[in-house]
């Protein structure tokens, strides 16, 4: 059965992820100091507490009224596709999900914190990789999700169109 939306499930695993995303980041700020590491796979994956006063990679610093407004702007345009381009497109739905609960996890902690938990921190080939959290892990997946459902959906319609 292909649903129009599968808004309930997707609401539930929002909350999910960001139940998850808000859990993990108590647990760092209440268990560890900023700059502790704990090493979990040799030199490839630590848990470090970091807060980010700004975006990956250290852009925008205490831009804090930016986040705020791009985030309303981010949230708004979910709302927009998943009821008007969304609809009989579960891989779109899951995206859009997965962005919209990474912004509003990092949303809560720029809201109430003042800056974003930051604790993932990996090393992949000698590449010192930004560290992140679940929020940012949600955002990310959910980007390269919309991306790849959008150049599917094109070549599909490139394709029709050729017939």
């Amino acid at each position: 059965m292909n649903r129009k939306y599968n808004l309930h499930i997707m609401a539930s695993f929002a909350i999910f992820l960001i139940l998850a995303d808000q859990l993990t980041k108590w647990i760092i700020v209440k268990s560890m100091d900023i700059g502790d590491s704990i090493p979990v796979i040799g030199d490839i994956l630590e848990i470090t507490s970091h807060r980010n006063h700004g975006a990956a990679w250290g852009m925008l610093q205490n831009q804090m009224m930016f986040f705020y407004l791009i985030t309303v702007v981010v949230l708004v345009a979910i709302a927009y596709f998943y009821r008007k381009e969304a609809s009989y497109k579960p891989v779109m739905q899951l995206g859009l999900t997965l962005v919209f609960a990474g912004a509003i996890g990092n949303f809560i902690d720029r809201l109430f914190r003042g800056n974003v938990v930051d604790f993932i921190d990996t090393k992949i080939i000698n590449y010192d990789f930004p560290i992140f959290n679940v929020a940012d892990a949600c955002l990310t997946v959910g980007v390269i999700i919309l991306i790849y459902d959008i150049l599917v959906n094109e070549n599909k319609e490139k394709k029709n169109a050729d017939i």
